[in-house]
């Protein structure tokens, strides 16, 4: 087969909302997430320094703020914020359901 495929849904969630889709898909260079919060989620602090892994955070609908090294970035539905390797981050939600999905690769 050339291509795989998976529903983000049939994933078990982590920490209640990250679906981890890099292993389901069989991705050899790219992690792809789709992160489901519920109102006030907050997500685990850090980076990907050791993977030197860069990422991009599009917010698909909702509201968050994404903390990049005590940098504060407000987003909204069709934002997208590309997070170096070093740098640390931290994902907030806000007051209602949101979906991000998040990419990312050496």
């Amino acid at each position: 087969m050339a291509y795989t495929d998976v529903n983000y849904r049939d994933v078990e969630p982590a920490a209640g909302a990250m679906h981890f889709l890099r292993d389901p898909l069989e991705c050899e260079h790219v992690g792809v997430t789709v992160v489901d919060c519920e109102p006030g989620w907050t997500g685990k602090e850090h980076d990907h320094r050791e993977r030197d892994h860069e990422e991009v955070y599009l917010l698909m609908e909702g509201e968050a703020t994404v903390t990049v090294d005590n940098d504060a970035v407000h987003m909204e539905p069709g934002d997208a914020i590309r997070i170096p390797p070093d740098a640390t981050r931290q994902i907030r939600n806000g007051d209602v359901e949101s979906t991000l999905v998040l990419a990312g690769a050496p």
